[in-house]
């Protein structure tokens, strides 16, 4: 049988593993983690969500505190329009991000960064293409496309030095999202290098509607893209992702003519990984009816997460004054509606009810209250192996990594207790 290590991707003038690290946000792709990857041959992916907020954890930056204090006497109006980012203060985060990622880099493999359009910061077009040309000044090797179409991204960045040299992907979940892509970037004579195919098991925001997820495959999404790029002999590099748990399923996938694997899941519990241990537990702890799909996000993708986190039901006032990640141009998100819903009638009694409808996303990513998911979660403790005290070692990504590229059989491997 096959192994995912008898396969390479060529990528332009490089070679991978064709293995490649989900960008899992926010900050649970870490530096570190990416820096793994890339030692092993592989592709790591940072994420670029909340950069300032998590610039301000790491390096003892003042980014989110500056903006709270531009902002402080709107902290009770839920008009939110007059918030905005500095943009000075944005590029100056993305760039100290992405360079602690590449300036210590090792091996022959690459670091990319995920970027999402639906960080809309008060300023989609602006935000965005500061986020993109710092992260390419800062010298990342390629940037992901995601939670968007991304139809203008493009055009937002063309003009930039090294638009024709670094890497440009897009994230897709239907072969419809990729043609509406490709026909609006068509005059700019820029394909992608790369097509991320992202089906309905993947953890966290998913793109497809909230009702008709499970009527998708991912293995059908990925052979009618496949199909459609020979009819129009576009030889675009195809990467499926979403609920790849073993390497026998990567070489299934490989095997059908894509190019390499996008996986998560597994590493989000990795030593490298940016989610707290106590976190990982319960990610260790899950079962299957654990895992839900719901609506509590204010993007308006559904989200599958664990029922237990704590961000479901929270009464958190909105505090876009210091975050405001998803607040679109008019200063809006849904989040602030269903809390003044809620606790205005409450406001007499002082007290703050429950808002079950949506989530404030921007305060509970940043103190990981989200605990976003793969469906294949519940499988983690197939991977690691149980202390005397109840708890999970947690594996190194090097032994995720490996597992993958030289597993067979489907099966996957815990590495030895006590191993580091």
């Amino acid at each position: 049988m096959k192994k995912v290590d008898d396969f390479r991707f060529q990528l332009g003038q490089n070679e991978y593993v064709p293995i490649v690290l989900g960008g899992m946000g926010v900050n649970i792709s870490t530096p570190k983690l990416a820096q793994a990857i890339a030692s092993l041959g592989g592709i790591g992916h940072v994420s670029d969500a909340m950069l300032p907020a998590v610039i301000d954890q790491k390096f003892g930056t003042s980014f989110v505190k500056n903006k709270l204090q531009r902002y402080r006497d709107n902290l009770k109006n839920p008009d939110k329009s007059i918030v905005k980012f500095d943009l000075g203060e944005l590029a100056e985060a993305t760039r100290l991000h992405i360079s602690s990622a590449m300036d210590t880099k090792k091996g022959m493999g690459a670091i990319f960064v995920n970027c999402m359009e639906k960080l809309t910061m008060g300023n989609p077009l602006e935000t965005l293409k500061v986020r993109l040309d710092a992260a390419m000044d800062a010298g990342i090797d390629g940037i992901t496309l995601s939670a968007g179409l991304h139809l203008r991204t493009f055009s937002l960045i063309q003009n930039h030095r090294r638009f024709l040299d670094v890497k440009l992907g897009i994230i897709v979940s239907s072969l419809r999202a990729l043609q509406l892509f490709l026909r609006k970037n068509a005059k700019i004579g820029r394909l992608p290098d790369y097509v991320i195919v992202e089906g309905p098991l993947a953890g966290g925001h998913l793109g497809f509607g909230a009702g008709d997820w499970r009527k998708h495959d991912l293995l059908v999404i990925v052979k009618e893209i496949l199909a459609f790029l020979a009819g129009e002999n576009l030889k675009i590099p195809i990467i499926p992702a979403g609920g790849i748990f073993s390497g026998s399923e990567c070489v299934h996938f490989l095997e059908m003519g894509c190019s390499a694997v996008q996986v998560a899941t597994r590493f989000s519990i990795a030593q490298e990984s940016g989610v707290p241990d106590k976190v990982k537990q319960e990610y260790f702890k899950a079962r299957e009816e654990d895992i839900v799909v719901n609506t509590v996000s204010p993007t308006g993708y559904p989200m599958r997460m664990l029922q237990r986190s704590p961000a479901i039901g929270a009464s958190n006032r909105p505090n876009c004054e210091a975050f405001g990640y998803l607040l679109d141009e008019a200063g809006h998100c849904s989040y602030i509606d269903a809390y003044h819903k809620i606790n205005d009638k409450a406001a007499s009694n002082k007290e703050r009810l429950p808002v079950n409808e949506r989530t404030c996303l921007c305060t509970h990513m940043r103190n990981f209250k989200v605990w976003t998911c793969g469906q294949n979660t519940y499988r983690l403790r197939e991977t690691a192996c149980q202390l005397e005290d109840g708890t999970w070692e947690q594996p190194s990504a090097e032994h995720i990594f490996r597992d993958y590229q030289f597993s067979t059989n489907y099966e996957v491997h815990p590495p030895p207790q006590g191993e580091k």
